[in-house]
């Protein structure tokens, strides 16, 4: 007869527990080391059938790294064992630990597709770039402030252009100088590492098909189709293209109780990261798209119907799907294909 484990992992520490025919064998802690843990279970659970954890900031970790010791790792919903574990009296580790097994024994839980290696490394630049472009913009508009206070107007500029006007203004103004220099070295120090994390990203994307293909679509740019690739990473994950807008909550929620049923606002679950983008991408299409296709004469027709904001959000959905079909066909973007 088989084990059940249930893992309650936290940055130092994992709340461990087993069970074995409707009964807790052993709990215990183990240091938030998967080697360690997979001893550990080795010896309390020789003949272990899942072992099972929350999605968490370790959870990509601790799958892939259960999985090579040849444990049976199972990734659940964090949100759905929520709704089990608040049954307990008591909040501790150790009670959500057996809650998560007797999940794991009746098998009532949603797995979670955890991502690979490289999707995984492919995310992290991109997160990594997207950070330091704004911390950079922060610090040109913390410049900007300070300057101001002073009566001086750093013009509108971008890049060298706004390092040469700020060195400019401060000529003669020892005193500001000393305050204003150091941020702005930091900020050239911090764009120069963004434009190295920048060409590291366009490289993967020129070697990258998958990529290639969805920025054939007007508005989607390298961050954007490198971005969702990784997070579709198989178009096989999704049986149909349909449910990718609704797993990066682009579409709308319903409430239905009796004699009340209503829509409202899209569910916002799901990478927000990806929805921001697909969300710029749509304005692209909808304010600057030079060449005119059927997905930006409907996104228009939405528009003058519903206002820019739902439009947008509609064509960010139905950019989802239509890159999803994408790169389960091959084919690139038709202009003329009915949106």
């Amino acid at each position: 007869m088989g084990e059940y484990i249930g893992l309650d992992v936290s940055l130092k520490e994992t709340a461990v527990s087993v069970r074995r025919a409707g009964k807790r064998i052993w709990r215990g802690k183990c240091p938030s080391d998967p080697r360690l843990l997979a001893e550990v279970i080795r010896q309390r659970a020789p003949e272990v059938e899942r072992v099972v954890f929350e999605t968490g900031p370790l959870s990509v970790w601790f799958y892939h790294a259960l999985t090579a010791e040849g444990l049976p790792a199972i990734c659940i919903d964090a949100r759905h064992a929520k709704a089990a574990l608040d049954m307990a009296p008591n909040k501790t580790d150790a009670n959500d630990a057996d809650g998560l097994a007797h999940l794991a024994e009746v098998g009532f839980f949603r797995e979670v597709r955890v991502k690979g290696y490289d999707s995984m490394l492919m995310r992290t630049l991109v997160a990594a770039r997207t950070k330091l472009v704004r911390i950079t913009t922060e610090l040109s508009n913390q410049i900007r402030g300070l300057m101001k206070t002073f009566g001086l107007l750093v013009p509108s500029s971008k890049g060298g252009k706004f390092e040469e006007h700020v060195r400019r203004l401060l000529a003669g103004k020892d005193e500001l100088a000393r305050v204003i220099r150091p941020i702005l070295e930091a900020w050239r120090g911090l764009r120069l590492r963004a434009a190295e994390l920048g060409r590291q990203l366009l490289s993967a994307v020129r070697q990258s098909q998958a990529c290639q293909l969805l920025m054939s679509i007007p508005g989607v740019g390298a961050v954007t189709a490198t971005s969702f690739a990784t997070a579709i990473e198989d178009p096989a994950n999704f049986s149909k293209s349909r449910s990718v807008g609704a797993w990066l909550g682009l579409t709308t929620r319903r409430y239905q109780s009796g004699e009340v049923d209503y829509d409202g606002h899209i569910s916002r679950r799901g990478d927000a990261h990806i929805r921001g983008l697909l969300y710029e991408a749509a304005t692209v299409i909808l304010t600057r798209a030079q060449a005119d296709s059927a997905l930006r004469s409907w996104g228009l027709k939405l528009r003058e119907k519903l206002g820019f904001k739902r439009a947008a959000v509609a064509v960010a959905r139905k950019l989802a799907v239509i890159m999803h079909a994408m790169l389960k066909s091959g084919e690139p973007f038709n202009r003329t294909a009915a949106a």
